[in-house]
Protein backbone atom coordinates (compact mmCIF):
# COMPACT_ATOMS: atom_id res chain seq x y z
CA UNK A 1 0.00 0.00 0.00
CA UNK A 2 1.08 3.35 -0.76
CA UNK A 3 1.52 5.95 1.68
CA UNK A 4 3.35 8.98 2.38
CA UNK A 5 6.17 7.73 3.85
CA UNK A 6 6.62 4.74 1.94
CA UNK A 7 6.86 6.84 -1.06
CA UNK A 8 9.44 9.24 0.81
CA UNK A 9 11.67 5.95 1.52
CA UNK A 10 11.42 5.01 -2.75
CA UNK A 11 11.63 8.44 -3.56
CA UNK A 12 15.21 8.66 -1.67
CA UNK A 13 16.08 5.08 -3.05
CA UNK A 14 15.62 6.59 -6.58
CA UNK A 15 17.52 9.94 -6.01
CA UNK A 16 20.34 7.92 -4.35
CA UNK A 17 20.62 6.02 -7.47
CA UNK A 18 20.44 8.49 -9.89
CA UNK A 19 16.36 8.51 -11.06
CA UNK A 20 15.78 11.82 -10.42
CA UNK A 21 12.71 11.52 -12.25
CA UNK A 22 11.71 8.81 -10.50
CA UNK A 23 12.04 10.23 -7.13
CA UNK A 24 10.10 13.46 -8.28
CA UNK A 25 7.16 11.28 -8.75
CA UNK A 26 7.16 9.35 -5.51
CA UNK A 27 7.99 12.75 -3.95
CA UNK A 28 5.05 14.21 -5.36
CA UNK A 29 2.49 11.07 -4.74
CA UNK A 30 3.64 11.34 -1.44
CA UNK A 31 2.58 15.48 -1.12
CA UNK A 32 -0.88 14.33 -2.66
CA UNK A 33 -1.34 11.40 0.03
CA UNK A 34 -0.55 13.36 3.02
CA UNK A 35 -3.10 15.36 4.62
CA UNK A 36 -2.89 18.59 7.25
CA UNK A 37 -3.32 16.58 10.03
CA UNK A 38 0.36 15.63 9.88
CA UNK A 39 1.78 19.17 9.07
CA UNK A 40 5.69 17.32 10.14
CA UNK A 41 5.04 14.69 7.43
CA UNK A 42 3.52 17.49 4.70
CA UNK A 43 7.23 19.49 5.52
CA UNK A 44 8.80 16.29 4.76
CA UNK A 45 7.20 15.77 1.60
CA UNK A 46 7.76 19.17 0.71
CA UNK A 47 11.36 19.28 1.48
CA UNK A 48 11.68 16.05 -0.70
CA UNK A 49 10.22 17.47 -3.53
CA UNK A 50 12.42 20.51 -3.70
CA UNK A 51 15.06 18.53 -3.31
CA UNK A 52 14.12 16.67 -6.23
CA UNK A 53 13.68 19.54 -8.11
CA UNK A 54 17.12 21.10 -7.53
CA UNK A 55 18.31 17.56 -8.63
CA UNK A 56 16.28 18.59 -12.31
CA UNK A 57 17.81 21.59 -12.02
CA UNK A 58 13.82 23.58 -11.63
CA UNK A 59 15.33 25.84 -8.95
CA UNK A 60 12.35 28.49 -8.92
CA UNK A 61 9.91 25.20 -8.08
CA UNK A 62 12.29 23.99 -6.06
CA UNK A 63 12.62 27.16 -3.71
CA UNK A 64 8.52 27.06 -3.62
CA UNK A 65 8.60 23.87 -1.88
CA UNK A 66 10.93 24.67 0.43
CA UNK A 67 9.66 27.75 1.20
CA UNK A 68 6.31 26.19 1.78
CA UNK A 69 7.72 23.28 4.25
CA UNK A 70 9.91 26.51 6.06
CA UNK A 71 7.00 27.78 6.79
CA UNK A 72 5.83 24.95 8.40
CA UNK A 73 8.57 24.69 10.31
CA UNK A 74 8.40 28.36 11.31
CA UNK A 75 5.13 27.93 12.49
CA UNK A 76 5.49 24.65 14.41
CA UNK A 77 8.69 26.21 16.13
CA UNK A 78 10.51 23.37 14.47
CA UNK A 79 13.71 25.61 14.58
CA UNK A 80 16.67 23.47 13.55
CA UNK A 81 14.36 21.95 10.16
CA UNK A 82 13.57 25.63 9.77
CA UNK A 83 17.21 26.26 9.91
CA UNK A 84 18.46 23.47 7.34
CA UNK A 85 15.77 24.40 5.02
CA UNK A 86 16.12 27.42 4.60
CA UNK A 87 19.75 27.27 4.27
CA UNK A 88 19.09 25.16 1.09
CA UNK A 89 17.16 28.28 0.02
CA UNK A 90 20.18 29.91 0.43
CA UNK A 91 22.07 27.40 -1.80
CA UNK A 92 19.66 27.55 -4.66
CA UNK A 93 19.62 31.39 -4.55
CA UNK A 94 23.86 31.31 -4.53
CA UNK A 95 23.76 29.28 -7.52
CA UNK A 96 21.31 31.16 -9.45
CA UNK A 97 23.32 34.22 -8.69
CA UNK A 98 20.64 35.87 -6.48
CA UNK A 99 23.09 37.16 -4.22
CA UNK A 100 21.03 39.46 -2.15
CA UNK A 101 18.15 36.98 -1.98
CA UNK A 102 19.99 34.47 -0.54
CA UNK A 103 22.12 36.59 2.24
CA UNK A 104 19.21 36.94 4.83
CA UNK A 105 18.76 32.56 4.05
CA UNK A 106 21.93 32.38 5.48
CA UNK A 107 21.75 34.82 8.14
CA UNK A 108 18.30 33.85 9.91
CA UNK A 109 19.84 30.05 9.38
CA UNK A 110 23.28 30.47 11.22
CA UNK A 111 20.84 32.75 13.57
CA UNK A 112 19.01 29.93 14.28
CA UNK A 113 21.74 27.89 14.53
CA UNK A 114 23.90 29.85 16.82
CA UNK A 115 20.79 30.08 19.16
CA UNK A 116 19.92 26.79 19.70
CA UNK A 117 22.74 24.29 21.53
CA UNK A 118 21.23 21.28 19.76
CA UNK A 119 22.70 22.49 16.39
CA UNK A 120 24.08 19.91 14.54
CA UNK A 121 27.82 21.12 13.97
CA UNK A 122 27.81 19.54 10.35
CA UNK A 123 24.44 21.99 9.72
CA UNK A 124 26.03 24.88 11.17
CA UNK A 125 29.55 24.24 9.46
CA UNK A 126 27.04 23.80 5.68
CA UNK A 127 25.19 26.49 6.53
CA UNK A 128 28.56 28.64 7.09
CA UNK A 129 30.29 27.23 4.23
CA UNK A 130 27.55 28.48 2.39
CA UNK A 131 27.61 32.07 3.62
CA UNK A 132 31.44 32.30 3.36
CA UNK A 133 30.90 31.21 -0.60
CA UNK A 134 28.29 33.90 -0.56
CA UNK A 135 30.29 36.70 0.99
CA UNK A 136 33.22 35.55 -1.67
CA UNK A 137 30.81 36.45 -4.62
CA UNK A 138 29.92 39.39 -2.77
CA UNK A 139 33.53 40.46 -2.85
CA UNK A 140 33.77 40.36 0.76
CA UNK A 141 36.88 38.34 1.61
CA UNK A 142 37.31 39.35 5.51
CA UNK A 143 33.41 38.02 6.33
CA UNK A 144 34.46 34.89 4.33
CA UNK A 145 37.61 34.15 6.42
CA UNK A 146 35.84 34.26 9.44
CA UNK A 147 33.27 32.39 8.48
CA UNK A 148 35.96 29.94 6.42
CA UNK A 149 37.74 29.43 9.94
CA UNK A 150 34.84 28.66 11.67
CA UNK A 151 33.38 26.22 9.66
CA UNK A 152 36.66 24.81 9.44
CA UNK A 153 36.78 24.50 12.90
CA UNK A 154 33.62 22.61 12.76
CA UNK A 155 34.36 20.23 10.02
CA UNK A 156 37.02 19.05 12.01
CA UNK A 157 35.27 18.01 15.05
CA UNK A 158 33.18 16.05 13.07
CA UNK A 159 35.85 14.23 10.86
CA UNK A 160 34.84 15.73 7.61
CA UNK A 161 38.03 16.11 6.42
CA UNK A 162 36.73 17.23 2.66
CA UNK A 163 35.22 20.25 4.38
CA UNK A 164 38.85 21.00 6.39
CA UNK A 165 40.72 20.32 3.16
CA UNK A 166 37.84 23.28 1.13
CA UNK A 167 38.45 25.40 4.06
CA UNK A 168 42.02 25.19 4.50
CA UNK A 169 42.15 25.67 0.28
CA UNK A 170 40.19 28.79 0.59
CA UNK A 171 41.77 30.36 3.11
CA UNK A 172 45.22 29.87 1.41
CA UNK A 173 43.97 32.29 -1.23
CA UNK A 174 43.46 34.74 1.27
CA UNK A 175 47.36 34.59 2.74
CA UNK A 176 48.61 34.16 -0.84
CA UNK A 177 46.31 36.94 -2.04
CA UNK A 178 44.99 34.77 -4.88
Amino acid sequence: MDTPENLLTRGYEARRQGHFAHALQCFARALDLCDDTNQQLLAKALTALGQAERDLQHHDVAIEYYQRAADIYRRSGDALRLAHTIRHVGDILRNTKQLSRAKPCYEEALEIYRANTASPPLDVANALRGCALLDEDLGDHDAAATLWCEARDLYAAVNVQAGVEECESRLKRYSTGA
